[in-house]
């Protein structure tokens, strides 16, 4: 995934104790998208607008706030998140870097 000529805010978001970060990116066309990293460990994340996450590195297992099971996600794989809702996250190796639509 590359993205040309995008402005990123400089304010860094954290979360976790800084084991969770994001920033956002803004295209020529003027979408907002958020690239984040994700040390190993298990977080849990609450979404207000639906959310579609794209592994682009590493590996993770994630449990929607609808499902029982825990699915895994490998890079290269995307998963949908809805709107008004949670999810909990297991970045398995390495960074886990995610970008949010």
């Amino acid at each position: 995934m590359e993205f040309k000529n995008v402005t990123v805010k400089h304010k860094a978001n954290v979360y976790h104790a800084g084991k969770v970060t994001s920033r956002t990116i803004i295209t020529p066309e003027g979408e907002m998208k958020t690239l984040g990293v994700m040390l190993p460990g298990t977080y849990r994340f609450s979404t207000q607008a639906p959310e579609r996450m794209d592994v682009t590195q590493g590996k993770c297992r994630v449990k929607l706030a609808d499902q029982q099971a825990w699915s895994s996600y490998q890079a290269g794989e995307s998963f949908n998140v809805p709107g008004n809702s949670h999810f909990e996250i297991t970045a398995i190796s390495g960074r886990t870097p995610r970008l949010v639509e």
